[in-house]
């Protein structure tokens, strides 16, 4: 699971685990609950947990060997269920070409030029870039717009590059985005990705980040100089990288000293900026008095890494050319450069836990008497952990078509060390999945509660978001805080993983799982898809959702 190092204590809580909620199936009849002997086993999940988290596979980095054995191994199983190939080919893999980026740290130069003189800055010290993937060598001269937190959301009624020309120019944008955004819909308008496509559309050639005091509290600048040597990656596509904007030349993070050099002469100089952000203020935009140089060199590695993708077939004539979807990423992180011993970073918890269910409940679906009435595929999706990219992938290239897949069922980063008596949805309330989770969890003896932390927008933060953006509602639950035995604080389970474990070589399988929470989590799983594949009508979005209301399709 990708989490971002933004996140505090109170942050922590929340990236915890990525688990999937369903509920029962129904009867296409008269809409009563269907009953079934098939229950999950346990020493299935163990089994293949302790395979993909062995050292032998060496993190399962995209990319990777030990990937590409694990990806076999869950073709294998898939096979031995009797599920149909659905990758490309008419085989259980669909592979994904990739470019890999390194930056050629000796490489980056910045030059502030104002009023006819130029002044050089100090890579590391000063700015930040990382590894661009649409341009080895990265090279862009322009003058300087400022342009707010440079989003562009006419539904919430905001327009920062309302009356500014920006076309052929450097725009300077704040991270983040008004507090007075709601958590999902805010999350989105103000992602990076879209960010980039707000400027890139009005003309931008460039792309120069200013952290806010807010942001700098969460994540220091001095903390994003670990990054600079790790490698970036990108889907690519006909030669053309799926993620990214390519009219964007060049990009770069300003400490926030050097940040102030570019607002000396301005309207507004940043301090007041901060302050209006601080009081609530709108932050209009204007050009800045200066102008600024930035290049840097990128060595690109093409490589490729497969989703393994498996086809049940549905029962009915009609509906089995509709797809329930379900996801989990088989990727991790691969091997450290560290100087511990131990530099595996075996992913048991992220994501075997996630990948295991899944293949469990491809086991439990596979032998039903009757299959669902829709189909349902399973896809173990590759590169989550370099920005949802095999996910991404498959939402824009599916070996289905598009409009016949009509739910995704996301499982990532389940924490099975506790009998957990809650937990919470994400994306529920925007489609009439909301009902089905709501039921499956009553079914399991838990509860269903509310987001408590609608500040961290974990919405748009897995794999089921790329389906989403295409128009297919998804539902991701995460485990709650609330745990089935009094003794035992969820909370500080929870804490205590991303403190000690979580992105580290100690994710392995020397953790305390409790094998019935396991058994919980996939009972749990199993009946959404079941019911999405038994119901009448395929999910639909609600009418006040955004997201809804934004990818949605008739």
């Amino acid at each position: 699971m990708r989490i971002k190092s933004t996140i505090k204590k109170a942050t922590a809580i929340t990236i915890l685990s990525v688990a999937i909620a369903g509920c029962t199936a129904t009867n296409s009849q008269n809409n009563t609950v269907s009953n079934t002997s098939i229950e999950p086993n346990t020493n299935n999940i163990k089994a293949h947990m302790s395979f993909l988290a062995d050292d032998l596979l060496e993190g399962r980095d995209t990319g990777s060997r030990g990937h590409e054995i694990a990806s076999l191994y869950i073709a294998n199983e898939f096979k031995k269920y009797g599920l149909t190939p659905a990758g490309d080919n008419n085989s259980f893999m669909q592979r994904v070409g990739f470019r890999k980026g390194l930056l050629d740290t000796n490489s980056p130069q910045l030059s502030i030029v104002k009023k006819g003189e130029s002044q050089a800055l100090t890579f590391l010290d000063d700015f930040l870039v990382g590894p661009n993937l649409s341009h080895a060598d990265a090279s862009v001269e322009a003058e300087l717009v400022f342009v707010g937190y440079g989003i562009v959301a006419p539904e919430l009624e905001h327009d920062d590059y309302q009356g500014l020309d920006v076309e052929g120019k450097i725009v300077v944008v704040l991270t983040g985005k008004p507090a007075s955004f709601t958590s999902e819909v805010g999350a989105h308008v103000s992602s990076r990705s879209l960010k980039e496509d707000y400027a890139a559309d009005r003309g931008a050639v460039g792309y120069i980040t200013i952290q806010t005091p807010a942001a700098e509290e969460r994540r220091p600048y001095d903390r994003s100089k670990l990054y600079v040597n790790m490698p970036r990656m990108a889907w690519v596509k006909d030669g053309v990288a799926g993620n990214g904007r390519k009219e964007l030349k060049a990009s770069a993070l300003l400490n926030l000293d050097s940040a102030k050099m570019l607002f000396e002469d301005a309207p507004i100089g940043l301090e007041a900026i901060f302050s209006q952000l601080e009081n609530g203020e709108k932050v209009a935009g204007f050009d800045l008095p200066a102008s600024l140089s930035l290049s840097y060199l990128t060595n690109h590695e093409d490589i490729s890494s497969p989703n393994v993708v498996a086809m049940l077939e549905g029962s009915d004539p009609e509906l089995k050319n509709e797809y329930v979807v379900y996801t989990a990423h088989s990727d991790h992180l691969g091997i450290s450069k560290s100087v511990e011993k131990d530099k595996i970073n075996n992913g048991a918890m992220d994501n075997a836990t996630g990948t295991s269910v899944l293949m469990e409940t491809a086991r439990m679906f596979s032998e039903l008497p009757v299959a669902p009435r829709r189909s349902i595929l399973f896809v173990a999706v590759t590169g989550e952990e370099k920005g949802l990219l095999g996910a991404d992938y498959f939402a824009r290239n599916p070996t289905k078509p598009l409009e016949s897949l009509v739910a995704n069922v996301n499982l990532d980063m389940p924490l099975l060390t506790y009998n957990f008596a809650d937990v919470i949805a994400f994306g529920a309330s925007h489609s009439s999945m909301g009902e089905k989770v709501a039921t499956a969890v009553a079914n399991a003896d838990i509860k269903l509660t509310d987001d408590p932390w609608p500040e961290l927008n974990l919405f748009t933060r897995s794999d089921h978001y790329a389906f989403v953006k295409q128009g297919i509602p998804a539902v991701f639950l995460v485990t709650g805080i609330e745990s089935k035995d009094p003794d035992i604080d969820g909370s500080q389970v929870l804490n205590k993983f991303l403190a000690t474990n979580y992105h580290r070589p100690s994710d392995d399988m020397t953790q305390p799982f409790v094998w019935s929470a396991a058994k919980t989590f996939t009972q749990v799983n199993f009946e959404i898809g079941l019911t999405l594949g038994n119901d009448d009508q395929r999910p639909t979005w609600n009418e006040d959702s955004f997201f809804g209301q934004t990818f949605g399709r008739d």
